[in-house]
């Protein structure tokens, strides 16, 4: 069983995060740390949980933990991760792991320093269909990977634009308007949700880029509502990026991914309750993954679930780890800076 702490206890913490641990049947302690005394005391006596502090070290080293979540707004991630890798914990970080190309590999490299694990909250990663679609790209089922198109789109035009989120009306905490639509405060629709789609295509297609050129489109706040950029990977491969904040509630997120190899194409894309992943090979062959009803909508307990099981000494793999999440930030910082400057940004490293 382990011992796992959560720092920052705002709405997805208290709506995803604990309940998930206390659900898991892995965790038998649960500890939670944040800045306000107020809300530590709420969130303490709403779940249950006396183990409650303000610093992350001392938490971890009080409690004795196996892991920490790290569920503070986008631009606070990288301290309390390193923080918690330094003295001997696993970490879950939210997305995006961070909002700078260097703080980023920062995490990235404690983790490996500490010999910890660091996990991304990037939920497609997790499932099984993600699984077999890097299964078939490792086995060279597609043979290399040459182009690749990554379109997403979410329902959270309100959330861009600095108005209440809808869907949470009765959760016990709203998504803070600045997290979201402030752009000085990593606000927008690439850090706040293209870094789902791109830990898919990182991992999946085992990509890194190497220049990214972006335009975007602006909500009334200044941040990105839309965002078209079209990069060049490490490898040679050119790769189309699309985003959009103004899909109708009613539909949701819905995710759309192609890899075209010298051998042959995968497809995974899901919207609205209709998902498939199948790959189609150049010799005529072709594989499809069985989906389930509903599998491909998103989970965001799957991340908290998976941590859990790592944190109790589970043999689990990590589909989101620290480099994935890194290449992630490098290229999204990369997008941000390129729709500034009008031009294409070099990726060093």
């Amino acid at each position: 069983m382990a011992k796992i702490g959560v720092v920052g206890i705002g709405w997805w913490a208290c709506f995803n995060h604990i309940p998930a641990l206390q659900a898991s049947g892995n965790v038998d302690k649960i500890a939670i740390c944040d800045l306000d005394p107020a809300r530590l005391q709420q969130v303490g006596d709403q779940f249950g949980i006396t183990a409650r502090y303000s610093d992350v070290a001392a938490m971890i080293k009080a409690e004795a933990l196996d892991g920490v979540i790290i569920s503070t707004p986008h631009v606070a991630h990288t301290r309390p991760a390193i923080a918690a890798l330094q003295v001997g914990a696993h970490v879950l970080v939210e997305k995006p792991m961070a909002t700078s190309a260097a703080d980023g590999r920062a995490i990235a490299a404690a983790g490996i320093a500490a010999n910890r694990e660091v996990l991304i909250s990037t939920g497609l990663n997790y499932t099984s269909f993600t699984a077999q679609a890097a299964t078939w790209v490792r086995s060279g089922k597609i043979g290399q990977i040459r182009h690749a198109v990554c379109q997403m789109g979410s329902a959270l035009d309100d959330l861009m634009a600095g108005e209440p989120m809808l869907e949470t009306a009765n959760h016990l905490f709203r998504p803070p308007a600045s997290t979201w639509s402030d752009p000085a405060k990593a606000g927008g629709y690439a850090w706040g949700q293209m870094s789902h789609s791109l830990a898919w295509l990182c991992h999946v297609a085992d990509v890194k880029f190497q220049s990214i050129y972006c335009l975007d489109g602006k909500s009334k706040t200044g941040v990105d509502y839309y965002d078209a950029a079209v990069g060049r990977c490490t490898n040679g491969a050119t790769v189309a990026l699309s985003g959009s904040s103004t899909v109708p509630k009613q539909r949701g997120m819905h995710t759309d991914i192609r890899l075209y190899g010298t051998e042959g194409v995968i497809w995974f894309d899901c919207e609205s309750g209709r998902a498939r992943l199948e790959l189609s090979r150049l010799d005529g062959s072709n594989e499809t993954y069985a989906m389930a009803p509903g599998e491909a909508d998103y989970d965001g307990t799957l991340p908290v679930t998976h941590f859990a099981a790592l944190c109790a000494g589970q043999p689990v793999g990590n589909p989101a780890n620290g480099e994935n999440g890194a290449r992630v930030t490098e290229a999204i910082a990369a997008m941000y800076a390129s729709a500034a400057a009008g031009a294409a940004v070099q990726i060093e490293g």
